[in-house]
């Protein structure tokens, strides 16, 4: 699907502009062309983004893998922008997931490319349409708008993972299953990719809030800066969450180290009880009763024994609670 807004030099906003007109609104530089592709196939992208807009054909090919970590290049009449969303897909049982939009940005246009439906992106579209002044100020103003909801998606997944963590302590404690222990381990790879795409998001949002682009309004630069601070926030936020991981992983293996030593307790205590039994039991694996021999003389040796089966693991019983070991 592809869509477009454009701000007329008059302020009306018209929605869906042909892409045959796209040519004469960029050649307008009193209006604003956003232009989305939203899972679109590339050979019909690669038309418009090249010939229309005049990208560099490695930008279009960038743009078109959908594979890259975010990045910031700059070509001078405009600027070519990898950022990530992140999102929690309840499908798969809430596995985190980010999402790449590919962003060019020009003085008086910005095109937007991804593969899928992007809340954030959606938020700032439905703004524009519902109030003007989202495009008044620019193309550059917009890209911060965008970057803000961007970064601001990472919040409720981080929140979520949190809780996830929450919910895995209380069940190790009452019950550690394997299944726990492979949960552990998914949300620690989840929280390793959101480290690893925050990190170069943080610089691009910083090389966008400090370096000299043309396409950027100095004046602009403050908003990129508070979308910076915000992505630094969220990166140590991950990093006490991939703390509380590691904990997690270690509180597992000791509650199950806990719980095996607890068996191996249980086992030897019932082996200690009857190992006097079987000696008692192998002393006396003789005839009591022979035929040559009367009965009363065999009856107490019986006795004896049983006694002795008996006493001597209550005693030793006895003697290991003395001892502290029970």
């Amino acid at each position: 699907m592809i869509r477009s807004l454009y701000r007329a030099p008059d302020g009306a906003i018209r929605t869906d502009l042909p892409s045959d007109e796209f040519g004469a609104a960029l050649l307008d530089s009193r209006g604003l062309l956003w232009v989305d592709f939203e899972a679109t196939p590339p050979e019909s992208d690669e038309p418009i983004l090249r010939d229309v807009f005049g990208f560099h054909p490695l930008a279009v090919s960038d743009a078109l893998q959908q594979s890259h970590v975010p990045k910031v290049d700059d070509w001078s009449e405009y600027l070519y922008l990898v950022l990530h969303s992140a999102i929690v897909e309840k499908q798969t049982g809430g596995h985190v997931d980010t999402l790449e939009v590919d962003v060019f940005l020009g003085k008086h246009f910005i095109v937007t490319h991804h593969d899928r439906a992007i809340e954030a992106i959606e938020r700032v579209w439905s703004a524009c349409q519902r109030d003007e002044r989202y495009m008044r100020n620019g193309a550059d103003y917009l890209l911060y708008r965008l970057a803000d909801e961007i970064v601001a998606s990472y919040m409720p997944v981080v929140e979520s993972v949190d809780s996830t963590i929450d919910r895995i302590e209380d069940r190790i404690f009452r019950q550690p299953t394997p299944d726990i222990l492979k949960r552990t381990f998914a949300i620690k790879r989840a929280v390793l990719r959101l480290r690893r795409i925050l990190g170069p998001q943080r610089e691009v949002l910083n090389k966008l809030a400090r370096d000299d682009f043309a396409v950027i309004d100095p004046r602009e630069r403050i908003y990129f800066r508070d979308v910076y601070d915000h992505l630094v926030r969220l990166y140590d936020i991950t990093e006490s969450v991939r703390d509380l991981v590691s904990g997690v992983l270690d509180t597992y293996l000791s509650v199950v180290n806990n719980r095996l030593g607890d068996i191996v307790k249980t086992l030897t205590i019932i082996t200690t009880l009857f190992m006097p039994l079987s000696f008692v039991v192998g002393f006396f694996g003789m005839n009591f009763f022979l035929p040559s021999q009367p009965l009363d003389m065999g009856a107490p040796l019986f006795l004896t024994a049983g006694v002795m089966m008996l006493a001597i693991p209550a005693g030793m019983y006895l003697w290991m609670r003395r001892r502290g070991w029970l």
